[in-house]
């Protein structure tokens, strides 16, 4: 089933999601309209006394992508899953470097050049990873304003437990709780992306294998530490990984570059989760915190599948979950188009100036439009995110690809731009 459908009263207060059958009623009987469609969102037509519940919002903090979920009597209700745009922010901003310095290098050859003469204020952060807190905090306000939200849970840092529980707890009984192996066995998975670094094979139970063995002088050293198969770390066993991998150069190569390099994503996280914590707790609501250890435990111990929404919902302490949804609103930042005056080569050199004009026959780009094409290759109805033309011949992008030429008299906005894209 998918997410339940947001309502609000004439008054715009939130109400209680409701089951897509009971939304479907309410429109066929003219008792409320559409507010906007992603996500679906219904407003009545008249004022409601109804008592709200308590729904929890539930949010697991990644990299690339951010898990939303919102629990109400232990059962997940509504999920998202929340793309960011860090990578693409970062790459803008090196090419308008380049362009920049390129720039002043024609015009301003003998300039001498300046730096360090920006400050920055207390708890700066670089704009990739600011980015990754502000669209968060987006969607955490959008959704106070459509559901009757009390509380925040987000999955921030790591508390010592054994120690609260036992405050004489010493040296190797650390490893005998029950959070026992979750924190650095999640970081593996993350850092070789979930398959046996041997053999490539996925969807088995993997183990934490020593890249150079314990009995060799191996150290139990993240850097050390790979994941394999159960069949590929019985056969290499405590032989040296060049022997191992002789007939795998290639494998040998991506294994010992990889044990050398940063988790960057686990780096952009750890830089971000005390920003979002502290603009979370701006909100004025109860914000508890979780651990990625206590997550990575409620997921296994409640055979959870692993989808980032779901991660979401098992932030925090949870005895019991009921997930009623199977399809998660996709979304994916996309920004707000650029500012550049005029567009460049791939060296950099000015070819043609931009227009000033956005819009064009009444469409944006970025603006989710339905087509109906009467004729052609792509007759037949699509729905899909716009890009305009000044000629008013569009191009749309749906999710089985590509739609063009799209004419501006066939098309229909279903949802104006916001700087996301969205899918089911």
């Amino acid at each position: 089933m998918s997410n339940l459908v947001f309502v609000i009263d004439t008054n715009k207060r939130p109400l209680n999601p409701v089951h897509p059958g009971l939304a479907r009623l309410l429109l066929t009987q003219r008792k409320a309209a559409v507010f906007r469609h992603f996500p679906f969102t219904l407003i009545l037509k008249t004022a409601s006394a109804e008592i709200t519940g308590p729904i929890q919002l539930k949010i697991d903090p990644g990299s690339k992508t951010t898990g939303l979920a919102l629990l109400s009597n232990d059962a997940v209700i509504w999920g998202a899953e929340l793309t960011h745009r860090g990578q693409a922010i970062k790459d803008s901003l090196a090419s308008r470097r380049a362009i920049r310095r390129n720039r002043r290098h024609r015009k301003t050859r003998y300039r001498q050049p300046r730096f360090l003469n920006r400050t920055r204020k207390k708890g700066w952060l670089a704009p990739a990873l600011d980015h990754r807190v502000k669209t968060t905090l987006t969607w955490v306000n959008r959704l106070r304003k459509w559901a009757p939200i009390t509380g925040i849970s987000q999955e921030l840092v790591r508390f010592d437990t054994q120690a609260l529980m036992n405050p004489e707890i010493s040296g190797t009984e650390y490893h005998r709780g029950e959070l026992a192996g979750f924190e650095v066995k999640e970081y593996l998975l993350a850092k070789w992306g979930r398959k046996c670094a041997y053999c490539g094979v996925e969807n088995t139970p993997l183990e934490i294998e020593h890249i150079l063995a314990s009995s060799k002088g191996g150290t139990n050293r993240v850097s050390n530490l790979t994941l394999a198969c159960h069949d590929c770390n019985q056969k290499k066993g405590n032989d040296p990984i060049e022997k191992f991998l002789s007939k795998k150069p290639d494998v040998l190569r991506r294994i010992l570059a990889a044990s050398k390099s940063p988790l960057k994503d686990a780096a952009a996280v750890n830089s971000t989760r005390w920003a979002l914590y502290q603009r979370l707790q701006e909100t004025g609501l109860p914000v508890s915190l979780g651990t990625g250890g206590r997550t990575k435990f409620n997921r296994v111990k409640l055979g959870v599948q692993k989808r980032h929404y779901l991660d979401a919902a098992c932030v925090g302490v949870v005895e019991k979950l009921s997930i009623k949804i199977t399809k998660p609103l996709l979304i994916t930042a996309k920004g707000w188009g650029t500012r550049r005056m005029c567009t460049t080569n791939k060296y950099g050199f000015p070819i043609r100036h931009r227009t000033r004009q956005k819009a064009f026959f009444g469409f944006q780009t970025g603006d989710i439009i339905r087509a109906i094409l009467p004729t052609g290759k792509f007759a037949g109805t699509h729905v899909g995110r716009l890009s305009v033309r000044a000629t008013g011949v569009f191009e749309m992008v749906t999710q089985v690809g590509k739609v063009s030429p799209v004419r501006a008299k066939y098309c229909l906005a279903v949802h104006r731009v916001d700087g996301y894209s969205y899918a089911a």
